[in-house]
């Protein structure tokens, strides 16, 4: 019962339409309580009081508008209570998805995509199902329940609805000790299905790659035992379920062999009549309902119970990124970094140390290192999907977690190692920050990235749908693609994170060329393997081991002896023998 405590933020809100369910459910109870005692008037008329066909037919005609009444009452208080309950849906899937989009990175380090995507569907529905047919068959059970209670016990005799009842409360204790055993039983079973999620979710993600590891089989196997936990965890669910009906028929089962004893006995000595008796009968089927209402609403609340412990517990959860409450000043500003040392969380080993620039607006810095040097890391901590945490980065002379956070944001434009593509059209993914965008703005951003020519050779050209993660797409297209929705926001600051490495050298140079154009007043932040995409910024960081290794521009770190100066060397010689080897090919085609 707790979640009806937990939800009733959302039962006082809406309180017009659950008092308008609830007024009707007492409505349908107190006229479901005449057809059984009118029932009982026509045995007593027909055995006793020589009833003729016009009064039968009279009291069943009453009978028949009863039925009609209940039927239209029934339909307008589902469409009270149940449309209240699928708005608290929609609530609180907004209210989950609007706490995921304000995660950093370390949220999801710590949950699986599968969980949560479990917790918004299958959560959701056991707390709404709860919220709806829970409230339904606690106020049906219990106006039905005490209205028959009480026209049995004043109406026809007391000492038999006793004798009758006498098995109710033993069915109490048992229905409440399997609800306990229910709730603990279904939190452990949807945490297992959030595994399967997750597995399943993986899988079709990663499909390309497990058939060209030839992983099916294995895959499958790991997939049905993820499948068998699951259902063996649902089983024991299922084994505390299956407890309550038989419970409660049995229950129902002494309760008639009581009430037809006692009531027989009491007929035979003229304490009832026959009517009186059919009637109590009558309605102590009634009770049938109150009582499987009353099993089933402990069973589905303890359900939404667990589920809603679920969601509550993601929604508790605190962004660890902080939102600043200083309004960022319009116009360009200077950035500055003065990272003294930085760890990720639950790490002791720091990953960035003594990293310092400054970037006026106009200027390009290029980060280059060998893999793990602490290059994505810096450019995570300039998006503030961490925080500094000895140290400060600054921008217009303000520390970045002063800032609100959308407002610092709005001011980057990111394009990242792995590029998402939506499944949608290549326009719509090139505008998905800028939604009112022209066509003619979409193709001037392509043309930048050097992706205009591929997209027109595409089947729609602009209007071509790219499938899931844009899997129609070569890694390039996507990248290109991906940089061209980065420069259609015209940001202040631009940033890309080695997001030319599946370009050709020929494409790079000419996206380069495109940028430096673009780019003459705004800050360009570039990460890049190859360093003929640093060539032209203004300060070049070689970080290795998260420290600052060299710095200076490209013709003065091309000059020193150091990794820069190897690994430039290294590709211009790799570079060269590609290019002697295109023409050796041409001839042997040839």
């Amino acid at each position: 019962m707790r979640l009806f405590a937990q939800l009733s933020w959302y039962f006082t809100r809406e309180w017009r339409r659950y008092l308008g369910a609830v007024s009707l459910l007492l409505i349908i109870a107190g006229l479901q309580l005449i057809p059984p005692k009118l029932v009982g008037v026509i045995v007593d008329g027909v055995t006793r009081d020589g009833f003729g066909t016009r009064q039968i037919l009279l009291w069943t005609g009453v009978m028949f508008v009863i039925a009609i009444a209940v039927y239209l009452l029934r339909y307008v208080w589902r469409v009270l209570l149940f449309g209240a309950s699928y708005q608290l849906a929609v609530e609180l899937r907004g209210d989950f998805y609007r706490k995921l989009s304000r995660q950093n990175p370390a949220f999801y380090l710590r949950h699986r995509t599968g969980d949560l995507l479990a917790r918004a569907t299958n959560d959701v529905d056991r707390v709404v199902f709860a919220a709806g047919e829970g409230v339904l068959t606690l106020v049906d059970s219990l106006a039905m329940g005490c209205a028959v209670l009480i026209v049995m016990s004043t109406q026809i005799s007391w000492q038999l609805t006793l004798i009758a009842l006498l098995p109710m409360p033993v069915m109490a204790l048992f229905i409440k000790r399997y609800g306990d055993r229910l709730h603990d039983r279904f939190r452990i079973a949807q945490a297992a299905f959030s595994s399967l999620n997750d597995r399943a979710q993986e899988s079709l993600t990663s499909i390309r790659m497990i058939k060209s590891f030839g992983l099916e089989e294995r895959q499958s196997a790991q997939f049905a035992d993820e499948a068998r936990d699951t259902g063996v965890k649902n089983f024991r669910v299922a084994r505390i379920d299956a407890r309550f009906d038989p419970t409660i028929f049995i229950a129902i089962g002494i309760a008639n062999l009581l009430a037809i004893g006692g009531g027989s006995w009491m007929v035979m000595h003229g304490a009832l009549t026959l009517g009186q008796l059919t009637s109590f009968m009558m309605y102590l089927g009634l009770m049938i309902w109150p009582m499987l209402a009353l099993a089933w609403m402990f069973n589905i609340v303890e359900r939404g119970s667990a589920a809603y412990g679920r969601i509550r517990a993601l929604l508790a959860q605190a962004p660890d990124i902080t939102d600043g409450a200083c309004p960022l000043p319009a116009g360009r500003g200077v950035l500055e970094a003065d990272i003294h040392c930085f760890s990720y969380p639950q790490t002791e080993s720091p990953t960035l140390c003594s990293v310092t620039f400054r970037l006026a607006p106009g200027q390009m810095l290029g980060l280059c290192g060998p893999t793990g040097a602490g290059k994505s890391t810096l450019v995570g901590l300039i998006q503030r999907h961490f925080d500094v945490t000895d140290g400060e980065i600054r921008y217009h002379d303000i520390p970045l977690p002063t800032l609100r956070l959308n407002d610092w944001r709005a001011r980057l434009a990111v394009v990242n190692q792995t590029p998402f593509l939506f499944s949608d059209t290549v326009a719509h993914n090139i505008a998905l920050g800028k939604p009112e965008a022209t066509p003619a703005q979409i193709e001037a951003a392509a043309k930048l990235a050097c992706v205009h020519d591929d997209i027109l050779r595409l089947p729609q050209g602009y209007d071509t749908q790219v499938g899931e993660r844009g899997v129609m797409l070569s890694g390039g297209q996507k990248q290109r693609i991906s940089i061209a929705r980065a420069l259609l926001l015209d940001a202040e600051i631009l940033i890309l994170d080695d997001a030319l490495s599946a370009v050709d050298g020929r494409t790079e140079h000419n996206i380069l060329q495109n940028l430096r154009q673009w780019g003459n007043d705004r800050t360009v932040i570039i990460s890049a393997h190859r360093l003929s995409a640093l060539t032209g910024a203004s300060d070049i960081l070689v970080l290795q081991h998260g420290h600052v290794a060299q710095r200076g521009q490209h013709e003065t770190l091309a000059a020193q002896p150091g990794w820069y100066r190897d690994m430039y060397r290294y590709q211009q010689l790799e570079a060269a023998l590609d290019d002697e080897q295109e023409p050796q090919e041409v001839t042997g085609h040839a």
